[in-house]
């Protein structure tokens, strides 16, 4: 894919995930919502305890959060974070010893993340706006990844996959869950909206 390629498919992407965040409500090319996290293995009781904001926006593949080892006072990265739901999730995990930061490559999604954590009560979490490929974070400061479907929408997942391996610590883990075709898509049915990039 050419850089324009690229430019236009992020924008395409982000577009679509910033409009998730700001009206969850409607309807999306990805299903999004608290309904959906629980048809993923979130426990109910785990999302009725969590701030609206961070389910009603929730849009990843897997329940990532629920199955990492995340251990007491672990400082997690929570790569593609989207509405922070992840992120809220972690920062439970960690207890007040762990910290969690959460990156996403939209400013809507970041803002509602931000929301969540303020109603949740959560100070032990941050959230910032980045490229995945490009974190704003120290090298070997990170104990344990996540990153919850967030490869196949960003053709650059080799520098991805760089940027994990720089701020991961000695001995540090990645927990990661994505959506994968089995096959390639039949030329005529490939467009530039294609998000398996």
């Amino acid at each position: 894919m050419d850089l324009r390629g690229v430019t236009q498919l992020r924008r395409m992407v982000c577009d679509a995930y910033s409009a998730a965040a700001e009206a969850p409500g409607e309807q999306h090319a990805f299903p999004v919502g608290r309904e959906f996290a629980a048809s993923l293995g979130y426990p109910p009781e785990l999302l009725a305890g969590l701030p609206s904001k961070s389910a009603e926006a929730f849009s990843g593949v897997s329940n990532v959060s629920v199955f990492a080892g995340i251990h007491e006072g672990a400082t997690v990265l929570d790569l593609g974070c989207g509405a922070g739901l992840d992120s809220l999730i972690a920062a439970r995990r960690t207890g007040s010893r762990g910290k969690v930061l959460g990156s996403d490559f939209s400013e809507a999604m970041t803002a509602r993340a931000r929301a969540a954590a303020s109603d949740a009560g959560s100070d032990n979490v941050l959230f910032c706006r980045a490229d995945a490929e490009n974190l704003p974070l120290a090298d070997a400061s990170i104990d344990i990844a996540l990153a919850n479907g967030i490869f196949n929408l960003n053709p650059e997942r080799c520098a991805i996959f760089r940027e994990l391996a720089r701020v991961l610590r000695a001995g540090g883990a990645v927990y990661a869950a994505e959506l994968v075709l089995a096959h390639p898509l039949p030329p005529g049915n490939r467009t530039a909206a294609d998000w398996f990039a």
